[in-house]
């Protein structure tokens, strides 16, 4: 990995929002994260579109810094990659902003139609793996009753996991990317 990269976050602004709203620009940047830099080429053939609607959304892309060409490509040969591993926001951002908040909505539902495609072609490749990988992997759950501030530290202390055992296994072969999702939610959604 690109060591500029590691344990990088990129704040989004309502640009980046509405720029990253997209079906297929939500993917190529998603599809850029897991699988590393790739030409608009490489990834139409992976996304099942062509290279000339690869190639402008990379630019739009590239435009609100989500990705940046590596400069390894040749002649009309760009390849691209993420500019960062990861990229939050913080929703009252983008309040007085009927567009930006249009726009996160759908790109909020769009990730968790891809965490659902992900976790239901982890549960139909599971009996293929080993046993130590499935015993350890898939869905858990748990119930909180927290404050704003009780859930802002877990959630703080939650990306302070993660960021100890990001590369934990990096000199093990045995050792796989996974794959880690976190969604919280009031339980009863209608005591607002």
């Amino acid at each position: 990995m690109d060591e500029s990269r590691r344990d990088s976050t990129i704040r989004l602004d309502s640009r980046a929002v509405r720029a990253l709203a997209h079906p297929l620009r939500s993917r190529i940047l998603s599809r850029l994260r897991t699988h590393g830099p790739a030409t608009a080429t490489e990834l139409a053939a992976a996304l099942g579109t062509n290279s000339g609607a690869t190639s402008y959304h990379l630019r739009a892309l590239g435009e609100v810094g989500l990705v940046t060409d590596t400069g390894e490509g040749e002649g009309r040969r760009r390849e691209w990659r993420a500019a960062s591993e990861r990229h939050s926001w913080v929703n009252s951002d983008f309040a007085g902003d009927e567009d930006a908040r249009t726009a996160l909505a759908w790109l909020s539902r769009d990730y968790v139609r891809q965490f659902a495609t992900g976790a239901e072609r982890w549960l139909d490749a599971a009996e293929h793996w080993p046993a130590e990988w499935v015993d350890v992997l898939g869905l858990s759950d748990g119930f909180l009753t927290v404050t704003p501030e009780q859930t802002a530290a877990f959630s703080a202390e939650l990306a302070d996991l993660m960021a100890r055992y990001r590369d934990a296994g990096a000199a093990d072969p045995r050792a796989r990317r996974i794959h880690v999702t976190s969604f919280a939610r009031p339980l009863d959604l209608d005591d607002a």
